[in-house]
């Protein structure tokens, strides 16, 4: 464990939000796992290097139509085969990646060590949230098929992590910001616009974040090695 100041007492939290991808269960896995067999495809006319930079700058661009998720990473890669083959790659080849997405989306849902002893230890002391960001039905469906939907008062399923959208999620659990914690693995989505509420926010890291998720910013939050840490800040 580091950063474990703790800037926060728990005897002031209501309301503890988790994360759902790779703070719950593993996703980013998946995305990358997708991504060398893209490369392998594009190899004809890119370099692995050049492939992955098309790739997340088309995903940029596209952030503000198709949104976050499998869908919109599956448009993205096909945007891209076609740029960078100028229109060459066959059309059996798109069809592969279609296919790709829809594997992704009917992965079973892999809960990451720790979640379920976490929880059982919080127990009924804080009321528990989901707070995760993705394609509605794709997160419905990972929440459902989790076996954890029970353990959680709500769950909040948004299209951006952002101040305006924490603001609502605290106003709709209807509490002040200052008895909000969060638990996620992204500092851009899961601490710093909590913390600019006026929230609380517990970074638990992941091995593989995407490159988007990425932030420059070093906050002065606990910083967990896992899940089941959080129990020790919560006594």
């Amino acid at each position: 464990m580091s950063g474990t100041d703790r800037s926060f007492d728990p005897e002031q939290i209501d309301v503890i939000a988790f994360d759902g991808d790779d703070t719950l269960w593993l996703s980013e896995s998946f995305f990358v796992l997708t991504q060398q067999r893209f490369d392998a495809l594009l190899s004809p006319w890119c370099a692995p290097e050049e492939t992955a930079e098309r790739l997340i700058e088309r995903e940029r661009s596209n952030l503000e139509f198709f949104g976050y998720g499998v869908k919109g990473f599956a448009l993205s890669m096909i945007e891209t085969a076609i740029e960078a083959s100028e229109g060459a790659i066959p059309s059996a080849a798109l069809g592969e990646i279609v296919e790709w997405a829809r594997e992704m989306m009917d992965h079973p849902v892999e809960l990451l060590p720790g979640v379920t002893e976490t929880l059982d230890g919080i127990g009924d002391r804080f009321r528990t949230i989901i707070v995760t960001k993705g394609d509605l039905f794709h997160q419905e469906s990972k929440v459902a098929a989790s076996g954890i939907a029970d353990r959680f008062e709500s769950v909040h399923i948004v299209s951006e992590k952002d101040p305006a959208t924490y603001a609502r999620v605290v106003a709709e659990v209807g509490i002040p910001a200052e008895r909000f914690l969060m638990v996620g693995n992204s500092t851009r989505s899961d601490i710093e616009p909590v913390l600019q509420i006026g929230g609380h926010a517990i970074h638990v890291p992941h091995d593989l974040t995407w490159a988007l998720e990425h932030a420059d910013a070093e906050l002065d939050v606990p910083v967990l090695g896992n899940l089941v840490e959080l129990l020790d800040l919560l006594v």
